[in-house]
């Protein structure tokens, strides 16, 4: 039986302690507020939380409000709902998500991830495309478990939906401007109003900024990384010329240049997961810039799209289509061995770097396609119907630059068509059962031209075809009003994967077969004490056969697609909102997610090994069976990679009442976070365990409600949390962002 470590025991019995406290204070008020319901669209609807019968999170406005307030991107959302983690080896671009568990840690711009990102409707599938920031959100909603029947064909793991304020006939917007340390700006607002009967807009826009904090010691450079540009815009135009008719067009473009990840060098100690003296937060040893400072990890991306929404009711059915397109290009380039100087020069540093490694990867170009179709009876009766067809096309370039050989051009291209179909009936008054299919076909091709490495010149060819139908049923129970009882089975299917990145170093391209997943859930969604309580618990478990699988580092930092034989994933989870009083708001959410991969023949490459060498060579120390013969580690019963084993997260709000009508509130959040490894392989210094970190905001909220003035503070205590690290060079490792302390003018219409 595993058992907390004794610090994070404390910890939580701090937090237990604090929430008991508040509660016991809070008892003597009556009269509390109760909680609003909930609505969300996992079943491509608008249903109650409370009577969906799958696991399904959403993020309210105060933890929007707090988290995304000085300039964080889309990876805040990390630990601040149970079973979800993000991070990124990339910045600000190219995030990697995982849900309960399940995700994909390969760097490359091209990796395909089993947790999909749909934003108004329009599925963002490329990684670069999943970074898009956060304004003018209306609801975020996180759909735990495979989503195989009416979205995509990536979702083994969940969905992440973002839908953004849309057009209303009224005047109404909004303004918000914040500013901190490290010259942190973070400004967004949104306006909209009717412009005839049958038309009205909404335009929104977000403004980013962080000065560069970050010296490059070694070449004497002060202030030179660390710091972004952020741009966005957003038009909607919505027009109604009929009661059942319905057009909303969507344009949308983001800019960013700025600091891709800062890669530090020998920041862990062999033997060691603990950061030390060589991690200075503010100061770095790259050499890279030495010839041109601007070289210095610099960013840039930028990107645009468009999607039109039609409704038309009729005959008692709704006819949906949606249409999108998006295009990105751009590029990161990292100092990747994150120090200067190797072995073989007069001055290396900080510690041991056996050769440089400066890296640039970026998308020429990309170009997305989608259409979706989707007919729909009302929601009244007994019977719910929807059935629906989606076509997905993207082509893309992904261009990397070693530097010591010419740069490598890889062309992919990714057709899919579905066709899906759901139906659900309510048997008895209390009793629903839902059902649904889809058959999805997937066609992958990839070209590439560099450097020759195969005979006679011959450009290296692949193409891979998936073809899968997934399925799902679920029954939901109501055991009266306020408890509701439910089951879910459902498969997911994830397409073969193409990896080219590795043809950029002469190693040739890897694949890998078809995912698929087959996950079993059951849950308990309560409203107690009068409606201020909403308490929702579940339990699942998940097997997947042939899990995609990317192997990372080894002695060339290659990324090697492979397939292991299965892979399973339990666990429990608990989302909980409390009102006790009109004057205390209290969340609190905790997960616990065990997974192991089963294959006891695979091995994978740890820390720069190659074959023939020995145990005490390596970098790091592995903590699985290693064979010098194969350079390899053993990883059967492993972890997934960058999967916590648990996450605690936990707000609380208290606002006083003034007499003029105006009121001060303040607002605290935090997460808590178990342990997390980072690679295929365990070792002694590659992963996280305890990594935690709390928020505090303190405002005045004017007698007209409608102007609001903050003092906020991000990563409270500057807890500096390792996030990820390089295996293939030393001991290098990449760190979340320090505190910042700023204030906070907003308002709205």
């Amino acid at each position: 039986m595993y058992r907390l470590p004794s610090n994070h025991l404390r910890r939580l019995s701090t937090v237990a302690g604090v929430a008991a406290l508040l509660g016991s204070v809070s008892t003597a008020a009556l009269g509390a507020e109760q909680i609003e319901t909930v609505v969300v669209t996992v079943e491509r609807h608008a249903e109650d939380l409370q009577t969906v019968p799958e696991s399904v999170a959403t993020v309210n406005d105060d933890q929007l409000a707090s988290i995304f307030q000085s300039g964080q991107d889309i990876r805040a959302l990390a630990s601040r709902v149970p079973s979800l983690y993000a991070e990124s080896s990339n910045g600000r671009v190219a995030p990697r998500f995982y849900i309960r568990g399940l995700g994909n840690s390969d760097f490359d711009l091209a990796a395909s991830q089993p947790v999909s990102i749909i934003e108004d409707d329009v599925v963002q599938e490329n990684v670069v495309l999943k970074s898009a920031p956060l304004y003018d959100i209306q609801s975020i909603e996180v759909d735990r478990g495979p989503q195989g029947t009416l979205f995509g064909r990536n979702t083994t793991a969940g969905i992440i939906k973002f839908t953004t304020a849309k057009p209303t006939d009224t005047l109404s917007g909004y303004g918000s401007i914040s500013y901190g340390e490290l010259g942190t700006l973070n400004a967004e607002g949104a306006i909209g109003d009717a412009i005839t009967d049958t038309l009205s807009f909404r335009v929104s826009g977000l403004i980013q900024h962080r000065d560069d904090y970050i010296d490059n010691a070694h070449l004497g450079l002060n202030g030179v990384l660390g710091g972004y540009d952020e741009r966005a815009g957003r038009a909607q135009l919505e027009w109604k010329p009929s009661e059942n008719f319905t057009a909303l067009l969507n344009v949308h473009a983001r800019s960013i240049e700025g600091t891709a990840a800062i890669f530090r060098a020998n920041i862990l100690t062999k033997g060691s997961n603990q950061l030390n003296g060589n991690y200075i937060s503010d100061k770095v040893f790259f050499d890279q810039g030495f010839y041109d400072p601007r070289n210095e990890n610099p960013q840039s991306y930028d990107g645009a799209g468009a999607s039109l929404k039609m409704e038309y009711d009729f005959w008692g059915m709704k006819l949906t289509s949606i249409t999108g397109y998006e295009a990105t290009h751009g590029f990161s380039r990292g100092d990747i061995d994150g120090g200067f100087g190797a072995a073989f020069l007069p001055t290396m540093g900080p510690g041991f770097i056996p050769f440089p490694s400066d890296t640039q990867d970026g998308l020429t170009y990309l170009h997305q396609f989608t259409q979706e179709l989707h007919l729909a009876s009302d929601t009244g009766g007994r019977l719910f119907w929807q059935v629906g067809a989606f076509v997905f096309d993207t082509s893309y370039n992904d261009a990397t630059n070693p530097f010591f050989v010419p740069p490598t051009n890889v062309h992919q291209s990714n057709q899919s068509w579905a066709g899906f179909a759901q139906a659900s009936y309510a048997i008895t008054d209390a009793f629903t059962l839902k059902a649904g299919v889809r058959y999805t076909s997937d066609v992958k091709g990839m070209t590439a031209n560099g450097p020759l490495i195969f005979p006679g010149g011959v450009q290296p060819l692949v193409k891979l075809r998936g073809n899968n139908i997934s399925w799902d049923v679920s029954g939901e129970y109501a055991v009266n009003q306020d408890i509701n009882l439910y089951a879910r089975v459902a498969t997911g299917f994830r397409a073969p994967s193409i990896q080219g990145r590795n043809l950029a170093f002469g190693s040739g391209f890897s694949t890998a077969r078809s995912e698929t997943v087959t996950s079993y859930e059951a849950g308990i969604k309560t409203m107690l004490d009068d409606h201020r309580l909403r308490l929702n618990v579940d339990g699942f478990y998940y097997y997947l056969a042939h899990p995609q699988f990317s192997a990372i580092g080894g002695a060339s930092n290659s990324v090697i697609l492979l397939n292991a034989h299965g892979g399973i994933g339990y666990g429990l989870e608990a989302d909980a909102e409390w009102l006790p009083t009109d004057n205390w708001d209290f969340t609190a959410g905790a997960s616990w997610n065990h997974t192991a991969i089963h294959d006891t023949s695979l091995q994978v490459a740890p820390c720069g090994a190659t074959p023939g060498a020995s145990l005490a060579s390596l970098l790091c120390t592995p903590l699985n069976t290693y064979t010098p013969a194969t350079g390899g580690a053993f990883i059967n019963g492993n972890p997934f990679p960058e999967a916590p084993e648990y996450v605690v997260n936990f707000t609380a709000k208290y606002t006083w009442p003034l007499e003029s009508g105006a009121e001060i509130y303040a607002y605290t959040d935090w997460y808590l976070q178990g342990f997390t490894n980072f690679f295929l392989y365990k070792s002694a210094e590659y992963h996280t365990n305890g990594n935690y970190e709390g928020g505090l905001r303190i405002g005045y909220v004017f007698p007209n409600k409608d102007v609001e003035v903050a003092l906020y503070a991000r990563n409270l205590t500057d807890k500096a949390n390792l996030q990820g690290g390089i295996d293939f060079n030393n001991l290098t490792g990449f760190v979340g962002d320090p505190r910042v302390i700023g204030v906070q003018l907003s308002g709205h219409l």
